[in-house]
């Protein structure tokens, strides 16, 4: 019986993905296996291998991602890992889109509350 669960994330582009996982410090394996209860395995992209066996991956589901792993044993907070990964992903697709559109980056701060402030510019 399997105990692997997916969660939808808003995530089209694997590659920003990636980076995004390596910037906040997690090795990743590319195209392999993620480990679960009782030696389960499941396919997934990128995977994050634990030291506890219980590993976190995420697969394409058709135009997005999702999180797979048997989150009984991953013992991770959920929302915490999510939210985090969704901000920095948000944050690297907009520096992209602004670069794509001809714009440049004229101020950014961190607020207080974790939000990240972009000021965007454009000469004409």
């Amino acid at each position: 019986m399997s105990h692997f669960t997916s969660i939808k994330v808003q995530i089209k582009n694997g590659e920003i993905l990636k980076d995004i996982l390596q910037e906040l410090g997690y090795q990743v394996e590319v195209d392999t296996n993620i480990r679960g209860y009782q030696g389960n395995q499941t396919q997934a992209q990128y995977v994050i291998r634990q030291d506890n066996g219980y590993d976190l991956g995420f697969r394409s589901q058709g135009d997005n991602y999702e999180l797979v792993a048997d989150f009984w044993g991953a013992r991770i907070n959920q929302q915490e890992f999510l939210n985090q990964i969704s901000q920095k992903y948000a944050h690297k697709t907009l520096l992209s889109q602004v670069e794509q559109e001809g714009f440049s980056v004229e101020q950014e701060e961190v607020l207080s509350d974790g939000t990240v402030r972009v000021v965007i510019g454009k000469w004409v």
